[in-house]
């Protein structure tokens, strides 16, 4: 028995083929998701690039589409620019909720290669939108995809309960769990997006280009990111990602320093979606995971994690992109597991 794992995000999607001895035999990548959507006005390129990696994964294992029994797959792919738009579970979401609620579908129409797929859906804050305003939207927030990644983590850590994630990706998202291992919601930002239109729309990126062959993927000045920290408490986020134009134009400054300021501000400016926890529901004093492919993040949010929270809790990176893969890949295979579906095609 074989079956594929189906990881489509904003911008890259990874497809695993598990074996059932829950091994991954086979895998493929490809710079396609969600974001071609919104760029093309169609999913067609998005159909199309998990296509060609579904393909690309089964021929890695060696074995052939006749193989492959079934394929459950989570993320943005079931968000109305992913390939089928299906509703969220209100929170709070249990593993055995998530698992209760997959949706089957078989449609080439919708997934381009005809076997089942089974789709896991995302999450959404419990609150009652029905009556809703403007003035409540901060009250509002969802995720799809990040629950895996929670689903992925218990099987294998020791941590106190409740507990809180903070992945960094596109977006940051921090998730609260609590006692029961019951995820009660997410608070979402825009960080990631940000740093890349910065970089690539604003004449700031400029500013932190590299010159030289110096690696900064180890550069971390203290100093640094408490200045911009300081200013962005001072003087907001859009005067303070202006300072590193200032750095380059009027002061001795390296490029690395002044991307570490943007980073550092663009991580302080995400620091205050932790003043809504309270509106959440969601406890500060919890132990800490920040997952994310950048070290270097990771390491400047658990500095100002603790500067902010002044905490003595724990707070774990995961940074490695094999470890962070390894998380969402075991988590959809634990749902597909307590759902039936390994047993069932076994």
């Amino acid at each position: 028995m074989y079956f594929a794992v189906i990881d489509c995000g904003i911008t890259n999607s990874r497809i695993y083929i598990v074996n059932g001895k829950k091994e991954i035999v086979g895998k493929a990548s490809k710079k396609v998701g969600v974001r071609d959507t919104t760029i093309q006005g169609s999913n067609a390129v998005l159909k199309s690039g998990l296509k060609e990696i579904f393909l690309e994964a089964i021929q890695d294992a060696g074995l052939k589409l006749h193989n492959i029994n079934f394929a459950i797959s989570s993320g943005m792919i079931t968000s109305e620019i992913g390939l089928l738009e299906i509703p969220h579970l209100w929170a709070p979401v249990s593993i055995d909720d998530l698992a209760r609620n997959v949706k089957e579908v078989r449609d080439v129409n919708i997934f381009p290669i005809d076997i089942p797929v089974f789709f896991i859906r995302g999450i959404k804050s419990k609150y009652n939108i029905e009556n809703s305003t403007l003035t409540e939207v901060g009250k509002l927030d969802f995720m799809r995809g990040e629950e895996t990644l929670v689903s992925g983590f218990f099987p294998t850590c020791d941590f106190n309960l409740p507990l809180t994630f903070i992945v960094l990706s596109p977006h940051t998202k921090y998730i609260s769990v609590n006692k029961k291992e019951q995820i009660m919601g997410t608070i979402t930002t825009l960080s990631g997006q940000v740093y890349e239109a910065i970089i690539k729309e604003s004449i700031i990126g400029r500013s932190i280009r590299k010159v030289d062959n110096f690696d900064d993927s180890n550069y971390f000045n203290r100093e640094i990111i408490d200045n911009a920290y300081y200013w962005v408490q001072e003087g907001g986020f859009l005067r303070t990602i202006v300072m590193p134009r200032l750095l380059d134009v009027l002061l001795k400054t390296s490029w690395y320093e002044r991307k570490l300021f943007v980073q550092a501000t663009i991580a302080a400016e995400d620091m205050n979606a932790i003043n809504q926890f309270k509106r959440f529901n969601f406890p500060k004093n919890t132990d800490f995971v920040i997952i994310g492919s950048d070290d270097k993040r990771c390491k400047i949010y658990k500095y100002l994690l603790q500067k902010k929270l002044n905490t003595s809790k724990e707070i774990k990176i995961i940074s490695d992109t094999k470890s962070i893969d390894m998380l969402s890949v075991n988590g959809t295979i634990g749902i597909a597991e307590r759902a039936g579906y390994i047993k069932k095609y076994t």
